[in-house]
């Protein structure tokens, strides 16, 4: 029996990054990774084929580092995939919401569950991931401390679930991108699509305004603009741009036309499928 594809993450098993992998690619293996630099690294050396990495979160924003790694990593988006965050409180067995005295979890989701914080009046203790979280409660044995994770953790970790869904904001989502070493551009179709590229702009006088114009007067709806410096000067700036459509359209071709007058080192990162949850 051939062995299974492999799908890098960022986390420990049990993580959500662990936990989208499973949804949507149920036949691969998994294959945790401790930081996004390894996550890259493991599809560069052909340890996996496909990463699965988080990029936006409807709560905390833009997720860290990833736009530094993602232009220079030679890997390209094929896929998105939409995970709604839930988070349990968690315990050793014979632990109970009366015994626990601390919390530990990843610092953004003691920041999401801050309610059940300060109802039980616990003491958050920050870790390094939501499921390793669960991995040190687990180890350490004791009754009084807790984990805030992911509801895989309980079951991989053998810890009770002391209390569902305990984040303040029920729309708390995160969207991942599939990455893949080799470009799989979507075609051209009925099916929404979603393409994403980066450029810089010229230091001219409303380069930005002027780049940005051909998508308005084209009618190519923009859903994502995010800015970054490069190279640590103030004058060089690059953008993260994501719009509806497909770079064969004739509305988004021209558009796209139209940006490589007033910007460099245009690329196009990924056409993609869009995941049903944007509708």
């Amino acid at each position: 029996m051939p062995d299974a594809r492999r799908i890098a993450y960022q986390g420990e098993p049990g993580a959500n990054s662990h936990i989208v992998c499973a949804q949507h690619y149920p036949d691969w293996e998994a294959v945790p990774c401790a930081s996004f630099e390894d996550v890259f690294a493991a599809v560069a050396a052909s340890d996996a084929e496909l990463a699965m990495i988080p990029i936006d979160n409807s709560i905390a924003g833009r997720v860290a580092d990833i736009h530094h790694f993602l232009p220079g990593s030679g890997l390209h988006i094929i896929g998105e995939h939409f995970l709604r965050i839930r988070f349990h409180l968690m315990g050793v067995p014979g632990a109970s919401l009366d015994s626990i005295r601390t919390v530990h979890s990843h610092v953004h989701a003691l920041g999401q569950c801050r309610r059940v914080i300060r109802e039980h009046g616990l003491t958050p203790v920050i870790s390094g991931d939501t499921a390793g979280a669960a991995r040190e409660v687990a180890e350490a044995g004791d009754p009084t401390q807790a984990a805030i994770s992911p509801p895989l953790a309980a079951d991989i970790y053998g810890l009770e679930v002391l209390a569902e869904d305990v984040e303040d904001e029920d729309h708390n989502t995160t969207r991942f991108v599939v990455l893949s070493p080799e470009p799989v551009h979507a075609e051209r179709g009925d099916r929404p699509v979603v393409t994403s590229f980066i450029f810089n702009v010229r230091n001219l006088p409303a380069a930005l305004y002027k780049a940005l114009g051909g998508f308005a007067t084209n009618g190519v709806n923009m859903t994502k603009l995010e800015s970054y410096m490069v190279g640590g000067e103030f004058t060089a700036t690059q953008f993260l741009c994501e719009v509806d459509g497909h770079p064969d359209d004739p509305g988004l071709a021209r558009a796209l036309e139209e940006l490589a007058f007033f910007t460099t080192d245009i690329k196009v990162l990924g056409v993609y499928p869009a995941d049903p949850f944007r509708a």
